[in-house]
């Protein structure tokens, strides 16, 4: 069984174009892995520039897994030079009934 995430970005100032560039190597990333299937993941911008996804990994012992996956963990690296993981709750609208997002084409 698949566990669904929601997974919150919020660009470092100036690297708004550096995220987007990342982000279209996550899910194959973690595709050649073996931790998520063949669902493609949605994502959007929020009006702060905070790119949310959502995808699917595998399983529970996926995402354990890919705490130790060298892959993974220079992914998440790079990740780290341009941009801050935050909670769903704080980006942009979230607290908003219906949270809009600018649709982000990863492809």
């Amino acid at each position: 069984m698949s566990d669904m995430v929601i997974a919150c970005y919020r660009p470092k100032p100036g690297k708004d174009v550096e995220l987007l560039e990342l982000m279209k190597t996550h899910l194959p990333v973690l595709r050649e892995e073996g931790l998520v299937g063949d669902s493609p993941s949605l994502c959007g911008k929020a009006k702060d520039g905070t790119i949310v996804e959502v995808f699917c990994w595998k399983s529970q012992e996926a995402i354990d897994s890919a705490h130790s996956n060298p892959q993974v963990l220079a992914m998440w690296g790079r990740y780290a030079e341009v941009c801050d993981y935050i909670p769903v709750a704080d980006v942009a609208g979230a607290k908003n009934l219906f949270s809009g997002l600018e649709p982000v084409d990863l492809s």
